[in-house]
């Protein structure tokens, strides 16, 4: 069987076999939680758009999407080592020595430091209780 068969016959026909036993067969009943928009972990905003935002999650995913780059070239460079020789290695070096500093420099600044702002606020409002006098 030709490759080029499998990959432009067999695979739609079998994507629109199991797409229909699973119209036939799940059970389908949506309530308002499956229904209603998902927005990365916090509740969906729909009136008042000027809440509070935390941006310390948007800059952890940015410092993931760098060092998952940084994985991604290390396979590259680990495959063809023997080809590249003594200069390439140390071209990488130089690299991965560059996302190092960067990486002790965000951890200098606090950039990855989580605070949650609400559990603060709430052990400040808190009461005293009396058992503790």
């Amino acid at each position: 069987m030709n490759s080029l068969l499998v990959l432009f016959i067999f695979v739609p026909v079998l994507v629109v076999i199991l797409l229909g036993l699973n119209l036939l067969f799940a059970v389908h009943r949506p309530d308002s939680e499956k229904v209603s928009a998902y927005e990365c972990g916090f509740s969906p905003i729909y009136g008042q758009t000027r809440s509070p935002f935390y941006i310390q999650f948007y800059n952890v995913a940015m410092l993931f999407l760098v060092f998952d780059l940084e994985i991604l070239l290390l396979f590259p460079i680990a495959v063809t080592l023997y080809q590249v020789s003594t200069y390439g290695f140390w071209i990488a070096m130089i690299f991965f020595g560059v996302l190092t500093i960067g990486f002790v420099y965000e951890i200098g600044s606090g950039i990855l430091k989580f605070t949650d702002q609400r559990s603060s606020l709430s052990k400040i409002e808190r009461p005293i209780s009396s058992s503790v006098l």
